[in-house]
């Protein structure tokens, strides 16, 4: 299902002003702007996926004795065993694997794709949550089915005191400065550290959190120099909050290079390290699945699909990014770069833009080389259905 017949853009929000105004800065409230909101998965569909292996799900119950934890898969009798007590189900990438859920993404695609990392999805009983914390990241929550509270306060950091748990960073008290009860469609963004705490009022809670990547310099040391650094204090992680509109959301911009090259140091060669970082960027959140097809997709079987006018989408579990480098560009794929000019360049700009078009069967050979590359590595693969 093509992204933009599910969420399209938003009516009554303007990116640019968020951007200046609030990204980074400070949260917001945004009453439900699409132009027709419906749920994109159903809570059954959600408690499914929790069940299956390999797909990351928490069980959060808020009883008598406090907080408990549970990991995923989980059995499906557990559901049934679920008391009066409020409890949440937390789902990560639900994009991965229902195409509604991903396409909930395309509207806010003017933040570039290297910062974003998935599409959690959360159901709760009535009173439901996971308790008061603060995350280092952006995010936007999309409430999807019924009600939820949410109490904002102020920014948090690593002093912040936090309640005796084992599994869970809970804070151990919010003051809070704003109050909201969001309903179906409305948006609640918030920066990273800012601390808060949503329940739900009445059953049948459901929030998508379309969250962001913002990388430490202890991850970007660790893997660009290939070695655990060992750093005092706090550690600094990747921030933009002067961040403007790109033309293609899928380019890492030569300002995020320079930025994310000093905040690891500027140690190597500055070319170097945003080759290692496109690879990096767009290394898959679960690298371990294998989505490669069964049998290689052979030259002509590449072209009929392509004469017939069929579709190629792309991978929702892949990530695409680009670097301009001169007058070609390096694309990265699931952490491979392939360098591509000329006309390939521009094909792989336009597949990093867009998340499904089709193919000119009379495309240079470039072209038809790097799709069967892509197709055979799981990163594209034509949609006969849609």
């Amino acid at each position: 299902m093509a992204a933009d017949a599910c969420f399209p853009a938003f009516g009554r929000f303007d990116a640019d002003s968020f951007l200046r105004d609030y990204w980074q800065k400070r949260p917001l409230l945004i009453r439900n702007p699409w132009a027709g909101w419906r749920n994109p998965l159903e809570p059954d569909e959600l408690a499914g996926l929790a069940c299956e292996d390999g797909v990351e799900a928490r069980l959060v119950v808020h009883g008598a004795d406090g907080w408990s934890l549970e990991h995923g898969p989980i059995p499906e009798d557990r559901f049934g065993e679920l008391g009066t007590d409020p409890w949440t189900l937390l789902v990560q990438a639900v994009d991965q694997h229902v195409p509604e859920v991903a396409a909930l993404i395309e509207p806010f695609r003017f933040v570039p794709d290297w910062r974003i990392d998935d599409v959690m999805v959360s159901y709760a009983s009535d009173g439901g949550g996971v308790g008061p914390h603060f995350d280092r990241y952006d995010v936007f929550l999309v409430q999807g089915l019924g009600r939820r509270r949410w109490r904002v306060g102020g920014p948090c950091d690593e002093a912040s005191e936090l309640l005796p748990h084992g599994q869970l960073r809970l804070l151990a008290r919010l003051d809070p400065i704003d109050e909201w009860v969001l309903e179906p469609g409305d948006i609640l963004y918030l920066p990273p550290g800012i601390a808060h705490d949503g329940i739900a009022v009445g059953d049948d809670c459901m929030t998508y959190s379309v969250g962001f990547r913002a990388p430490s310099r202890r991850e970007l040391l660790a893997g660009w120099a290939e070695g655990e650094p060992d750093l005092p204090g706090e550690d600094e992680r990747y921030e933009d909050p002067d961040l403007v509109r790109q033309a293609n959301p899928g380019e890492i911009a030569a300002s995020a290079l320079d930025r994310l090259y000093r905040l690891a140091g500027g140690a190597g060669e500055r070319a170097e390290f945003a080759r290692w970082f496109g690879e990096y960027a767009s290394t898959p959140k679960y690298p371990e699945i294998d989505w490669r097809p069964e049998e290689p997709l052979e030259p002509g079987e590449l072209r009929a699909l392509a004469a017939d006018g069929v579709p190629l989408a792309r991978n929702p579990a892949s990530r695409f990014c680009f670097l301009r480098e001169g007058s070609s560009i390096v694309l990265f794929a699931d952490g491979v770069g392939t360098e591509c000019r000329d006309a390939c360049a521009a094909f792989a700009e336009r597949l990093c833009a867009e998340t499904s078009l089709v193919l000119d069967p009379a495309a240079p050979e470039a072209v038809l080389d790097l799709v069967a590359d892509l197709v055979n590595q799981g990163c594209l693969a034509f949609d006969e259905d849609g």
